[in-house]
């Protein structure tokens, strides 16, 4: 049994190692005039090249969005000047998932809340171990945050990492909760504080081009049928409109989101008050005395 965790281990180190390169020259394109388009394609294309597969579709949320922002095919968006971005990836190796996120202030105002979302993912590093609770790691990401001036997001959270499940439990919150769960050795979560100049809250706002399988059902269109066998690939991760075919695809897919019970959309998700969101991410394994980051 200690063999067969090793293996699987591995399998997120792998995936880590690889989310931490790409994000590295991701970043790096993440500049005033470039393409948003350009720069999600890119970190899917490279993680296939280095030998991984995306775990969900690269997020780019820019200013009051807080995440589930993808480009869709045709996007002609281009990064401003004073644009804050967040860049969330997701890696994975045979379904065991590295998840990491990273803030670029293209403006350079935004110093104090990416550094508060920055310092509150180490300060959480820092306590976890075997035995930790979800409770302490919330009110250390919230203390941090506040003690920058800022408000901790208070409906977005980290949350485990399973096989083919790129939000298992148990959730980590960023505020404290008086009720939580105790993470043991072995556990592989994703910390990711979220940090905000707004009101600490967000909300879905516009269309979705992220969608998730939750159970394939039968279907009386053609194309609809079609479509569900190539979501099926993805094997419950999340998807981008932009990735499948894209012949009838808008009347096949709202076929399938008419079928209730079979796929779920993700909607962009703003800050309430429209303020500015930071956002810092990396995937931990569990250890007795502390916690092994993957994603570094």
């Amino acid at each position: 049994m200690g063999e067969e965790i090793e293996l699987i281990l591995e399998k997120y180190r792998s995936a880590g190692r690889i989310l931490a390169e790409v994000r590295k020259e991701a970043s790096e394109h993440i500049k005033a005039g470039n393409s948003l388009l350009e720069v999600a394609e890119f970190v899917e294309s490279n993680t296939r090249e280095k030998g991984g597969e995306p775990a969900f579709p690269c997020n780019i949320s820019r200013n009051e969005e807080a995440a589930h922002a993808t480009p869709s095919i045709d996007d002609k968006v281009v990064f401003g000047k004073n644009d804050l971005v967040k860049l969330d990836i997701g890696v994975h190796i045979d379904g065991y998932i590295g998840d990491s996120a990273v803030t670029v202030d293209l403006s350079g105002n935004y110093d104090g809340l990416v550094k508060a979302s920055e310092v509150a993912l180490n300060e959480a590093i820092k306590i976890i171990r075997d035995g930790v609770s979800t409770i302490e790691i919330g009110e250390v990401i919230e203390n941090t945050i506040r003690a920058h001036g800022y408000k901790p997001v208070v409906n977005l959270s980290g949350h485990g990492l399973s096989r083919y499940n790129s939000h298992a439990p148990p959730t980590i919150p960023n505020v404290k909760y008086e009720h939580g769960l105790i993470l043991k050795e072995n556990d592989v979560v994703a910390i990711e504080p979220f940090a905000t100049d707004g009101g600490g809250k967000v909300v879905e706002s516009g269309n979705a081009e992220i969608y998730s399988l939750i159970k394939p059902k039968p279907v009386r269109m053609r194309e609809a049928k079609k479509l569900l066998e190539e979501i099926k690939n993805y094997q419950g991760l999340p998807f981008a409109k932009r990735w499948l075919p894209q012949d009838r695809l808008e009347l096949a897919l709202r076929a399938l989101e008419n079928t209730k019970g079979v796929l779920r959309d993700y909607p962009v998700l703003r800050e309430e008050e429209k303020g500015m969101v930071s956002q810092a991410e990396h995937t931990v394994i569990i250890k007795r005395d502390d916690c092994e980051v993957v994603t570094k």
